[in-house]
């Protein structure tokens, strides 16, 4: 089975991912503009000084400004005249690239790689006083202006994704409140209430298409229950009548031809049969296990209902000399409907019974763990394949090769009763070769 994947937890995901992926897109083009930007800005700084440098004149305030502005963008610049310097800066060390351009005529601006590092070169030349300048700069310094800034606008990113995060997080879940409450409405609904389900306010347009087919649904569910019910009431008229009719000619020729008494018995174990299938039909369609709560209950003495129930089905037992072997507990009460547990109970021992062999035993245990009792009974009868007890508690299935009567209903019904009482029944192989069914019930607190 596949694992469940929360769609708002995909959502918030998602949207987080595409604020993320244009955050990115947006660095990079930052970077890319801010390197643009800088590299305009610091050439015509470097123009500007060849220009202060290459003027006849230098005065005092030209020449200390252009100290300052090379010392504060690590501006290394040469003027010199032919072969003799005029000026240079401090920390001037690269006296062997002057040679490499004192005779280029080109000016402008090139890249050189010195030193294990890349090198700004700019050169200017001043034809009327037979001049020349060249400046250099290291990349990295105008990488460092850059890296600070792209920094800086990395740690808004990250701050900002944490904003956005903790803002889509209550946004979808306040959202997701809508389809929470569709959720428990639709949970809510049950066999007396099938009216049609009604969106909250704000309505969303893409849970109408689910809402308008769920009670589409709803609708024909609606119409099935009534027709299984006036099926029910109809079946309940309409068969029981030839059913008591049967009965009573049947009495009629007892009476009438006593010879026929023995094929007329088969007919009228038959009948019988037919009334016992009907009666559980009409049962299992009274049983609901979604309304536990409308089911009348009262405490009960387990013992006492267990010893009716034996007494019901002694004259079985002692038509095959079946053993009955009893383990009470004292003093176990519990609450529940009466004649539902009798039901379960009856069905089960007399399953017991008649799968039982001749001169057979059934075994009766109950007992109590924390805040549940159980009760198992068990058989010595043939022992069940896998394949059997896993369709146990179908209805109308039987065994291939199973010479019992029944109906096939009896362990439905007793399953449907226990779900009614919140318990649990289990079918397992009996340790005496037979069938074990343990049944599970809360205690009261």
């Amino acid at each position: 089975m596949s694992k469940a994947v929360s769609l708002q937890s995909r959502l918030i995901k998602t949207s987080l991912f595409s604020s993320m992926l244009a955050g990115v897109l947006a660095l990079l083009l930052f970077v890319g503009i801010s390197l643009y930007q800088t590299m305009q800005l610091q050439d015509q700084l470097m123009d500007e000084i060849a220009d202060m440098l290459l003027i006849p004149d230098i005065s005092t305030s030209s020449g200390q400004q252009v100290d300052e502005l090379s010392d504060e963008f690590d501006i290394q610049y040469q003027l010199k005249d032919q072969q003799q310097v005029l000026s240079e800066s401090e920390n001037f060390h690269l006296d062997h690239l002057s040679s490499t351009f004192k005779n280029n005529a080109d000016e402008g601006y090139d890249l050189i790689w010195h030193d294990q590092q890349l090198w700004r070169i700019y050169t200017s030349q001043n034809s009327e006083l037979n001049t020349s300048v060249l400046l250099l700069q290291p990349m990295g310094e105008r990488f460092k202006a850059l890296a600070q800034n792209v920094m800086g606008y990395g740690l808004i990113l990250i701050v900002l994704w944490f904003i956005q995060w903790l803002i889509l997080h209550f946004a979808v879940k306040r959202q997701f409140k809508v389809i929470h409450q569709l959720s428990r409405e639709i949970s809510a609904k049950s066999a007396d209430d099938l009216a049609p389900i009604q969106q909250q306010v704000p309505e969303l347009k893409e849970l109408q298409p689910m809402v308008w087919q769920l009670n589409q649904l709803l609708q024909r569910l609606e119409y099935s229950l009534v027709a299984e019910q006036r099926f029910t009431a109809d079946a309940s008229h309409e068969l029981r009548s030839p059913l008591s009719a049967i009965q009573m000619r049947l009495q009629v020729l007892k009476r009438k031809y006593p010879e026929l008494d023995q094929d007329l018995a088969s007919i009228q174990n038959d009948v019988n049969r037919g009334t016992q299938v009907l009666e559980n039909l009409l049962l299992l369609a009274r049983l609901d296990p979604a309304h536990t709560a409308q089911l009348p209950k009262s405490e009960m003495d387990v013992n006492r209902v267990i010893n009716e129930v034996l007494q019901a089905l002694q004259p079985f037992a002692a038509e095959k000399n079946i053993q009955i072997q009893t383990q009470f507990a004292e003093n176990l009460v519990i609450t529940g409907n009466d004649k539902l547990i009798f039901t379960c109970l009856r069905n089960l021992l007399d399953n017991a019974i008649r799968y039982a062999g001749q001169n057979g035993h059934v075994f009766i245990k109950m007992q109590q763990k924390q805040q549940r009792f159980s009760i198992s009974i068990e058989d010595d009868g043939q022992g069940v394949t896998e394949e059997v007890l896993q369709r146990l508690g179908e209805r109308f299935y039987r065994a291939l090769g199973t010479k019992t009567q029944g109906s096939g209903l009896g362990l439905s019904i007793c399953k449907k009763i226990i779900e009614l009482h919140a318990g649990e029944i289990q079918f397992s192989r009996s340790a005496h070769g037979g069938l074990k069914v343990e049944l599970q019930f809360p205690l009261p607190s």
